[in-house]
């Protein structure tokens, strides 16, 4: 078992920044591919970024590339995502995602989801 844990939202005006943090604790090392994913109000959930066990591979959803990075730290057992530029737009609920594979973009391929941490942009 896997337990995800989110940090890091808030509201932030457009143009600001925020960085989520993704603690997981349990048996990590069985999960390699760590992912982002985003829900607003009323839409479907979102891919939002993904980054493989080694940190060489990371995958964006197209919309989010050059404001958006992932990254991880297998010591400490997080994964952060750092955000840029932050539009209304990107407004949402923030949740990580662990699964035992390589990177996709399917949520329903991921085994292990944190509870979420809201993110407000406002305008």
């Amino acid at each position: 078992q896997v337990q995800l844990v989110e940090s890091g939202g808030g509201l932030v005006q457009a143009g600001g920044s925020l960085r989520l943090s993704c603690a997981a604790s349990g048996r990590t090392f069985n999960y390699n591919t760590a992912a982002w994913f985003r829900q607003a109000p009323g839409k479907e959930r979102e891919f939002v970024a993904a980054i493989g066990w080694r940190s060489s591979l990371k995958y964006y959803a197209d919309s989010l590339k050059g404001r958006f990075t992932i990254s991880r730290d297998n010591v400490k057992n997080t994964v952060d995502l750092q955000m840029n530029n932050l539009q209304p737009e990107d407004t949402a609920v923030y949740t990580c995602a662990f699964r035992n594979g390589g990177i996709i973009s399917d949520g329903s391929e991921y085994d292990f989801w944190g509870q979420g941490t809201q993110v407000t942009v406002s305008s």
